[in-house]
């Protein structure tokens, strides 16, 4: 009878271990499963370098030839001329302003461009990872830089300590 009792007794706690230990590995797996950011998403308005580190997605059909048994390339013998591209003069890049550097942005989520250097003022636009910027100055406390993107005209104000210098070739 003893017997009897301590085996019911030690399936049950073996059972209930069991089910918690179970339910504890589940409840890991999903936390882990949610806690994984998703690939950041490329807009078509993106600049190439950020399409350059994009995932690339495998499109139906693209590996597939576009001509079929049936057709044949059929290439023109009486035209021989082909027009070749001039080439075209790169523009030197402008000066920079005294005291300005260039840069990149070093913070992996990218950046909030500011109308003045405080953290309650307007948000004029942003500035992605890695993108390349012009830092023009800093702010008398040293928390803030004025910078311009590379490239365009559009100046504002970003964190210091999250841009980071590049070296000029």
């Amino acid at each position: 009878m003893l017997s009897g009792l301590t085996k019911f007794i030690l399936g049950f706690f073996l059972a209930i271990a069991v089910l918690v230990g179970g339910g504890a590995a589940l409840a890991l797996y999903f936390m882990n499963r949610t806690g994984v950011p998703p690939a950041k998403p490329v807009f078509s308005n993106d600049s190439p370098s950020v399409k350059a580190q994009a995932p690339k997605a495998t499109e139906p059909g693209k590996g597939k030839s576009a001509l079929t048994p049936k057709t044949q390339a059929q290439s023109s013998p009486s035209s021989t001329s082909t027009p070749t591209a001039s080439p075209k003069a790169t523009p030197s890049p402008k000066p920079l302003p005294a005291g300005a550097y260039r840069g990149r942005v070093s913070w992996a989520e990218g950046l909030s461009l500011r109308s003045q250097p405080n953290q309650e003022s307007e948000k004029i636009g942003g500035v992605g990872f890695n993108q390349k910027i012009i830092i023009l100055s800093e702010s008398d406390d040293k928390a803030w830089q004025k910078i311009r993107l590379e490239g365009s005209e559009q100046e504002g104000w970003v964190k210091a300590g999250n841009t980071e210098k590049v070296n000029e070739q």
